[in-house]
């Protein structure tokens, strides 16, 4: 049985949402943020050293270590689960030009396209943290100057980018939905949240939607509890 730590409002609601679209039997552990820090529970390094989440755990695989694969990182969760139990569903076959396009998104999603959004939420918060009244508009302008400068050019390149790459199926990989775009699902939710994407991206916007009226994903909603980038 699978067992998928969840953390509200994180990315292992992607991780949910797949193991609706494979129908595969698993079981929820939910752990919640502090209400303060938004960081995760320390409860999770019990099961992942780095206490981040997603992790999972899997005691039915052969290959695990006394019966059991624990396994963090969104891409190597997907790929584990697609490749395990996918049989053959949800990523395109081997050698394929559209198998080298989604090993790429795969990457992609958390390599190049989270880094600036995460950068865009930390120094949003710096100006509203404690602070001598003297400093708040000295870190105010240092937030303005950086996100102005470098994250919001960033954010416009990656954005461009990837409204540019959406193929004419709607999806990211070929005619078909893949893996791919739930992997994409998280920094485009983020940044529908942190950027003007649904102001100038119609075409990001549309595939927001489209993975959003899913079956699975709506099945994955109901499951996982309140996610705030689903709307």
């Amino acid at each position: 049985m699978i067992t998928l730590h969840h953390l509200n409002n994180s990315r292992s609601q992607r991780i949910l949402w797949l193991m609706e679209e494979l129908n595969i039997p698993y079981q929820i552990k939910f752990y919640q943020r502090d209400a303060k820090t938004m960081l995760a529970p320390p409860e999770l390094k019990a099961v992942h050293p780095l206490g981040k989440s997603p992790v999972i755990t899997d005691d039915g695989h052969p290959m695990g270590h006394h019966g059991q694969v624990t396994l963090a990182e969104s891409a190597a969760i997907i790929d584990y689960l697609v490749k395990t139990y996918g049989n053959g569903r949800l990523m395109p076959a081997n050698n394929s030009p559209e198998r080298i396009r989604y090993d790429y998104w795969m990457h992609y999603a958390e390599g190049s396209a989270m880094p600036p959004l995460v950068m865009k939420l930390i120094f949003n918060q710096i100006p509203k943290q404690k602070m001598p009244f003297f400093a708040r508009p000295i870190a105010q302008k240092i937030t303005e100057r950086v996100v102005g400068t470098y994250i919001d050019p960033q954010l416009k390149l990656h954005l461009d980018y990837l409204s540019n790459e959406l193929q004419p199926s709607g999806w990211f990989v070929g005619n078909d939905f893949s893996a791919a775009d739930i992997q994409l699902s998280f920094p485009l939710e983020a940044a529908s949240q942190r950027t003007n994407l649904k102001q100038q991206y119609p075409k990001l916007v549309d595939f927001l939607k489209r993975i959003h009226a899913r079956p699975a994903y709506q099945r994955a909603l109901q499951k996982g509890g309140a996610y705030a980038y689903a709307n």
